[in-house]
């Protein structure tokens, strides 16, 4: 099937394929599918693509991956979205990952991450972070961590956070919180 072939198909078409038929497709096909085409991928099929497909995913595409086809990426696929790819992702689908997933992305990903994408990430993703991956984190990731995401991070993952980074993680919580303003 050519590349114009495969950006032409139904995206009902698309949703009927079977993982061995998602999985069986070249690099160059994936990458000519349609984000409407990504967006009707079963997550069945999402988890069926190997490491090759997802590093050739758009951004255009990875935006386009439903929370739960984000929720679906292996712990491999994970580790291999590259740096344009994860700063790219959608909140709701970082806070879609399981513990696995936070637990595989590599401090060359953790470093792009937004603040709103690491306060998106799980108290019990951010209990999964290594040390090797909090130590990345910036004062702003830092400050962008809520109370419970705080509490959650393992003593080790607390010894290696600066100096700077704990003060303005504190200023934060002693700052009391302001109430919404009404709507007039």
């Amino acid at each position: 099937m050519t590349t114009t072939q495969v950006a032409a198909m139904e995206t009902s078409d698309i949703a009927a394929l079977k993982t061995a038929q998602v999985a069986a497709l070249s690099t160059t096909q994936v990458v000519a599918l349609t984000t409407d085409q990504i967006t009707a991928l079963k997550t069945t099929n999402i988890a069926a693509l190997t490491t090759t497909q997802v590093t050739k995913l758009t951004t255009d595409q990875v935006v386009a991956l439903s929370t739960g086809g984000a929720a679906a990426l292996s712990t491999a696929n994970v580790a291999v979205l590259t740096t344009t790819q994860v700063a790219a992702m959608e909140t709701s689908d970082i806070a879609a990952f399981k513990t696995s997933q936070v637990a595989a992305l590599t401090t060359t990903q953790v470093v792009v991450l937004t603040t709103d994408q690491v306060a998106a990430i799980s108290t019990a993703g951010v209990a999964a972070m290594s040390t090797t991956q909090v130590v990345k984190l910036t004062t702003d990731q830092v400050v962008a961590l809520g109370t419970s995401q705080t509490g959650a991070l393992r003593t080790a993952n607390v010894a290696v956070l600066t100096t700077t980074q704990v003060a303005a993680a504190k200023q934060k919580m002693s700052q009391p919180s302001r109430p919404a303003k009404s709507q007039p």
